[in-house]
Formats: structure tokens, sequence, C-alpha cells
């Protein structure tokens, strides 16, 4: 029986190798093939006795993630051959220089940066942080390496069912926190929109469901309002003899969850469901105009939303994405998106910067400058960032989801910023020198303060003085990582006398206090004074911020803790082993409302969790174990960058407790809106309420409300019952 299933395996791996290379002869030179098919052998045989948590054979995933590059990113051969080695290094015997001997130095430095990091790392930092920084600094030599790496994270998106819970929302939550926005940045849309919705799926699965079920639902009706829409459009285009292609699409099933909770409004109440893609073949030469034109036959059948007109033809998004949007309302009284753009913006807005080296090796001499630009301040920003790596992680994540901001130097060239970018951003983006030097700043002609945010068209002249230096407070207004990074590499440098002044002392008060300074104490230590890494500790002793009276009361808190019967953990392993201690079992998973008096957790106040939630813990360094819903607002950053920390959770089902929670009322005011309310509340479900705020504009009110439930489904019942009452247009949990 093992002899058949081997030989069954054996004839599906050869079936998709021969995929694999179907899909990429069209992009193989001479010898290509063969250069693929040595890849692929010593990644079959390396990986041969190991199996993915599905059961299936390894060798699946990196010919997943090839096929991936080749058909959803566009790469070629040598991108092909590193997808296919790509967990070599890490998962088997075989080292880097084998590598660079059999495939070159390309392939060699590819495999490198998406090989992990390997040893210990310090308590306390992330080491999925380390590791991204790592990948990141290949970006300087090869973008290729990011690519590779989005590629391997979608597939183990898509099969992330047969892995347990807590990796699920591990993988899922790191998923949202920098791959799908790193997606967006490098133009990827129809990669960054699939992982954003299968993060959904493990993330909130009731939201998920609910959503993929009634866009099934409406399928048919959409299909007929589209061809309905589209039919003139079509016409007047074949009229006009233009090249062209017509889709219709549902908006992505995240994309809708966040406007429905952005908006806090029902599925049936997003307007835009869908957009409307029109894709004109045309030479490049005459491609605004052409998509211009396209605009005014669409606006001689619907009216637009001039509100809703987006030009990114004129000037491209940062990701190099070029269209023309606009919002038209059709003749049944819906607003419909309308997308134009030429074939060649359609290929780039799909598959991204790999898109644009297709363009640019050919006959094109269009590039794609904004996308480069972005590159070139990352590579900046990576030679130039002294920080920790989960300080880097947050400047880096600041300025992937931004929206642009476009202005001009005084000689009128363009340059473009993040959103919310202020004058002091634009004069580190000119120069280091001139941005330490800003003393402020004109604006179309007129005085403005370093923290002035920028709009749009504004032409800015930067003004300096040799006398001027920065300062900590600017790092409060700028929004740039360039601008950030530079800010922080000056001010390091007056930080590090003062921090050597404040080691010495703070050792020689410790010692008084006798205390020794081990790495667990220094980790409670930072903990307790809010402080992100040992030096900022001596730094606040050199300045006298920290003093003697500071370290006695955290000696107070130490000592208190080492009374506490109940037992403290210092990552997720510590906590799995104890509670099989404790109940004598294989139990890895803490029992909320059982285990109270055994392990020291708390129910967070960020989300107010409730029985019914689907949660996880969180070791902390000094509370104990803390239970997060796994939608909290909190949980993709704890979950993304303290995976170790992470413990199952579940609610016992013999809890008859009260937890409070919070409601949102929206709607209509009346007379005895509050009466009917409160009725509801104390009599009809006999629900503890501890207190209600309503405030009224206008004959709208406002409304908030504090109460006690047992689970989900009480609270679920009685979140019913108010939506029933007259003049309540909605009714939302908050946290």
């Amino acid at each position: 029986m093992l002899v058949a299933e081997n030989e069954v395996e054996k004839k599906e791996i050869l079936r998709r190798y021969r995929r694999l290379l179907r899909k990429a002869k069209p992009m193989l030179k001479d010898g290509d093939a063969k250069i693929i098919k040595k890849a692929f052998n010593l990644s079959l045989d390396a990986h041969k006795d190991m199996r993915r948590k599905s059961g299936e054979p390894y060798i699946y995933h990196p010919l997943a993630v090839a096929e991936i590059c080749i058909d959803e990113i566009g790469l070629g051969t040598t991108s092909i051959v590193s997808a296919l080695l790509h967990d070599v290094v890490e998962d088997t015997d075989y080292e880097l220089h084998d590598i660079e001997r059999m495939f070159g130095q390309k392939v060699a430095k590819i495999i490198d940066g998406l090989t992990k990091i390997s040893g210990s790392f310090e308590y306390g930092t992330s080491q999925q942080a380390e590791n991204f920084r790592k990948m990141l600094l290949t970006l300087s030599e090869d973008v290729r390496v990011i690519l590779i790496k989005i590629a391997d994270r979608l597939h183990n998106m898509r099969t992330l069912d047969s892995m347990m819970r807590e990796k699920q929302l591990k993988i899922s939550a790191e998923t949202i926190y920098l791959y799908a926005p790193l997606a967006h940045r490098l133009g990827l849309y129809s990669i960054k929109s699939e992982l954003e919705d299968l993060y959904l799926k493990y993330n909130d699965s009731d939201s998920y469901w609910g959503i993929t079920r009634k866009i099934a639902l409406t399928k048919d009706v959409r299909s007929k309002f589209i061809r309905d829409f589209i039919k003139p459009i079509k016409s007047v285009l074949n009229k006009e003899n233009i090249e062209f292609e017509i889709k219709g699409r549902p908006k992505s099933i995240h994309s809708i969850y966040n406007k429905m909770k952005k908006q806090n409004i029902p599925f049936e109440e997003v307007y835009d469901l869908f957009a409307v893609r029109i894709i004109i073949d045309v030479p490049e030469d005459k491609e605004k105009a052409a998509c211009w034109h396209v605009y005014s036959l669409v606006t001689d059948f619907y009216k637009p939303n001039p509100d809703r007109l987006r030009d990114w033809i004129s000037t491209s998004k940062a990701n190099g994405y070029e269209s023309l949007h606009t919002t038209v309302m059709s003749n049944s009284g819906q607003w419909v998106e309308v997308q134009i753009r030429s074939r060649r913006m359609d290929e780039i807005a799909e598959m991204g910067y790999a898109a644009h080296w297709k363009y640019k090796s050919g006959d094109s001499k269009k590039s794609a400058p904004a996308l480069d630009g972005w590159l070139n301040r990352v590579r900046d920003l990576l030679e130039q960032n002294e920080t920790s790596a989960l300080e880097f992680l947050d400047d880096f994540r600041s300025n992937l989801f931004n929206e642009e901001v476009f202005v001009f130097t005084p000689q009128g060239d363009l340059k473009t910023l993040a959103a919310g970018a202020t004058a002091l951003d634009f004069a580190f983006e000119i120069h280091t020198q001139i941005g330490a030097n800003c003393i402020g700043a004109k604006v179309n002609h007129k005085l403005v303060p370093l923290s002035y945010k920028l709009s749009n068209g504004d032409q800015v002249e930067i003004l300096t003085s040799q006398k001027q230096k920065p300062s900590e407070d600017w790092l409060n207004f700028v929004v740039t990582s360039k601008a950030k990074s530079k800010i922080k590499s000056v001010l390091k440098e007056g930080k590090k006398e003062i921090i050597e002044i404040g080691r010495e002392l703070f050792f020689k008060k410790m010692k008084q206090l006798g205390i020794e300074p081990s790495p667990d104490i220094m980790v409670k230590m930072r903990s307790y004074f809010s402080l992100r890494g040992d030096k900022e500790i001596y730094y606040r002793f050199g300045n006298g911020n920290l003093e003697l009276k500071d370290l006695k009361s955290f000696k107070k808190f130490l000592d208190k803790q080492k009374s506490s019967a109940l037992k403290r953990f210092r990552d997720a392993l510590g906590f799995k082993k104890e509670v099989k201690k404790i109940r004598n079992d294989n139990s890895d998973y803490l029992l909320i409302g059982e285990d109270m008096d055994k392990v020291d957790y708390v129910l967070a106040k960020c989300c107010n969790p409730i029985p019914g939630d689907d949660v996880f813990g969180f070791v902390t360094v000094n509370e104990g174990v803390k239970i997060h819903r796994t939608n909290c607002p909190n949980a993709v950053e704890l979950m993304s960058n303290y995976g170790y920390r992470i413990v199952k959770a579940k609610w016992t089902s013999q809890m008859e407790l009260a937890f409070l929670v919070s409601l949102r009322l929206h709607g209509t005011d009346r007379v005895g809106i509050v009466s009917d309310i409160t009725k509801i509340i104390s009599s009809d479900l006999k629900v503890n309420m501890r207190s209600i705020t309503i405030d009224t504009e206008a004959n709208y009110f406002d409304g908030q409300i504090k109460l006690y439930v047992n689970d989900t489904k009480h609270l679920s019942d009685l979140i019913q019952k108010l939506k029933k009452v007259k003049g309540i247009d909605s009714v939302t949990r908050m946290g």
C-alpha cells in the first residue's frame, strides 16, 4: 500500500513540475530549463523525508511558490530557481556555499535573504522583526527577495487550514501586519487583496463567511446589473473603433468588511460593492489622451461624482499604479466605481514591480520613478538605521500603506512624500543637512512652522540656520522614515555621553540596593518604567529623570512579586509546561474560569472578552497572562511581533459570571426612547446596567451603554432586541 501511495505521489510531483515548466516556457532562454531542472532535483532530494502539516510531501510547497512567482508576479528564471530552493539552507543539511557553487552568487544572495536568522535572540525582542530586517537588507541589491517571500507567504496562507489554531492566528496576524502592506506598496494588488481576505478568514471567520455568502447570493443580480450598466459603454466604444476589454468585479471581502466597520453599516448598505474596469489597447504615447477620451464617453451616459475623481495617470501612486478612477450614478440609483486604464497599466496594477521590469527592458522608455524612489528611500533607511528591530519595523510599516502628497521645490521639481508629511519631512527629503538646520519654511510664499502639514500642489522653500540643531520633539511631527531615522541618528550622538554617565550611576545604585542586574531583571525594569531598552534606562539616570527613589520603588515591586503565590511565566513554553504539571495531563491551554487560583491571568481591558468570543492568552512580563479577543485592536501586533508569548485559551462551559461590555447606539431621537431601551435591558432580559449616556443633536442621538452579560449569545439576543426599538438605526459592540 505504501509503495502505491508513493507512486501516486511521484506522479503528482512530476505533474506539478511539468505544469511549472509549461508556465515558465514563454520567458525561458537557452539553458534555463536545465537550471530549473537542477534546482528542482536538488530541492526534491533535500526535502525527500519531509512532510507538511497537511501530510503532503514538502516539495509541493517550493513548487507552488515558484508557480506563484511566474503566474501571479511575473518573475523569471533566477526567481524560479530561488523559489524552488528557498527552504533548502534553512531546513536541510545544505549550506549557502553549496548553493553558490551550484547556482551562482545571485541565487545564493537571494537564498541568504530568504533564510531566517538562526541562534538566540535577546529576550523581549521580536525574532520576526529581526528576520524581516535581514530580508529587507538584501533589498539594496535585489528586490526579488521580497517578491519571493510574498509568494512564500501567500502559499502558506492558502494552506493554513492544516495548522494548529494558535499558529493560524500568529501567521495571519503577521501577514496583515507586514506582508499585505508590503504587497500593496510593491503594486501586487491581487496578492494584497487575497492576503487580506485570508487573514479575515482565520481571524474573524464569522464575518468572512457571512460576507462571502451574501456576495454569492447577490451574484445573479449583480451580473445582470453589470451587463445593463456596460451595454451603452460597449456600444459607443465599438462605434469609436477602440480596442477594449471590460471587467466587472466585486470588491474584496476585506475591503467590504472594513467599510462596514468604519461606517458602522450592514452589508446591504455598502453602496459600491463592485467596480467596472475598462482596459484599452492603445500605444503608450497615446495612453493618457485615450483614457480621458473614454472617461468623457462614460460620463455622457452616467453622471460622475466630482469628489470621487482620481487621476493616477498624470502622477502615478508611489507603488507605480496608474489608472483613472471615477464613481458614477447608474440608472438604477446605485454608485459604481469605474476604472479606466491601458493594457500596460493593468498589467502593472496586477503584477506590480515585476511588470515594470518587463516594460523597462523592452522598447518602452517609461519607468516607475515613484516606485524606484520608494525603493531608494528604503535602501537609505536600511543603511542609516541603527535602532532596534522593532523600532525599525514600526518606522518601516508606517510608510507602507500611506497615501502620497505631491509638492514642488522652488525650481518646480516634483517631490512625493507620505500623506501627512510636514515642512520638516520635506527638508530631510531634500538633504540631511538641510533638515538638521531647518528653522522654518515658506509654503506658497507664506512663512510656516516646521510642523506645517503639506497639501498637494504646495511649493515649498526651506529656511535654514547653522545654529539650528534637531531636538527630540521633532520626532512628534515628522512622518517619513527618512526624517525619523536622520533625527534619531543626530540625537543619538548627543545621547552617548549621557548614557555612559548614567550607566555608571545606575550600577552603583543597584549595588547599594543589593539588586543583581540580570537579563530577567532588566526586562522587568524596562516594563516597569515603560522604557524600550537598557540604554534608555541609563539615559534616564544620566539626565536625572530616574533616581534612587525610583529604584527603591522597583525593588518593592520585585519583593511583592516574589511573595505572590501566583505563577508567572517568561513565554508560552514555560506556561505550557506549568499547566501540564498543575493538571497532571497533556493540556496546554488556559481554561478561563477554572485556573484563576493556579495561574495569574486577567481579561484585557482593550477588548473586554466575554464567553463565546474567540480568544488567546498573551504572556506579559509583569502582569501574568492577559486574555484578548482574536479580533482585538492590539491582537495583530502582539501575535506578529511576540508569537512566542501566545498561548491557547478557552472558556469553561461551567462559567456563570457577568462580564462588562460597552454598546454604542445610533438613531433618531424621540420622547420615551431611553425608557424603552432601559425596559428591554432591565426588565425583559434581566441585565444589570452600569451606565447609560445619550447625546442628542438635531434630532439624532448617539448613546453608550455599559452593562453585564454572561456570554456572546446573551449579548447577541440583547443587541437584536435593541435593534427592534423604534428610532434605533444601529447597535454595535465597542472594543
